[in-house]
């Protein structure tokens, strides 16, 4: 029996996962990943890293990353603590939906996580004071193949729910997409 639930999305290879806890009196287990149950949504390779992070303020955005080839990278997305709005732009060359976006509301209550293909950018707002996410990666981290999007880029046109605040610096800094972009060859 898996512990999963996989839905197609809009955009061709992103999949909401649902996971299905165990709980009893003492409350609950439920499994964040399994490299065999999540193989059928897309997941190939080992987890190459698992990353955390907190975010404190309502309505905070952080993203819309994704990483070049040949370090594109899959992530499983889920959401630990409080509540946000994940989103996933697709970048790749030749998609038919192309610079189409979806999101998802992740919580710790609803156990949803997103699971994002190589050639897709990320992103989130934070619906809840002090959110607390995890990612797995099937890629390392390499700086040299880091970007990103502008998460106000109205080429892409993102709604998000709340007002945009919190930017970092870096999230800030990237330029809007130019009609030269053609996506991301994987």
């Amino acid at each position: 029996m898996s512990r999963f639930t996989i839905t197609d999305t809009p955009l061709a290879g992103l999949k909401c996962i649902e996971r299905l806890p165990l709980g009893d009196a003492r409350g609950f287990l439920a499994r964040l990943f399994c490299a065999e149950e999540l193989a059928p949504a897309g997941w190939r390779g080992p987890v190459a890293q698992i990353n955390h992070t907190f975010t404190e303020a309502r309505g905070t955005v952080r993203g819309l990353h994704y990483q070049l080839p040949p370090h594109a990278e899959m992530k499983l997305v889920s959401c630990l603590r409080g509540a946000v709005w994940d989103v996933a732009v697709d970048l790749r060359a030749g998609s038919p939906t192309f610079l189409q976006w979806h999101a998802e509301h992740l919580s710790a209550d609803n156990h949803r996580a997103l699971l994002i293909p190589e050639g897709f950018a990320h992103g989130f707002q934070t619906q809840t004071p002090d959110a607390e996410m995890l990612y797995c990666h099937s890629n390392f981290y390499a700086p040299a193949h880091d970007a990103g999007l502008d998460p106000q880029d109205p080429r892409i046109a993102v709604a998000w729910p709340l007002p945009v605040q919190g930017l970092s610096p870096r999230d800030a800094g990237h330029a809007m997409i130019t009609p030269e972009f053609k996506g991301v060859r994987l």
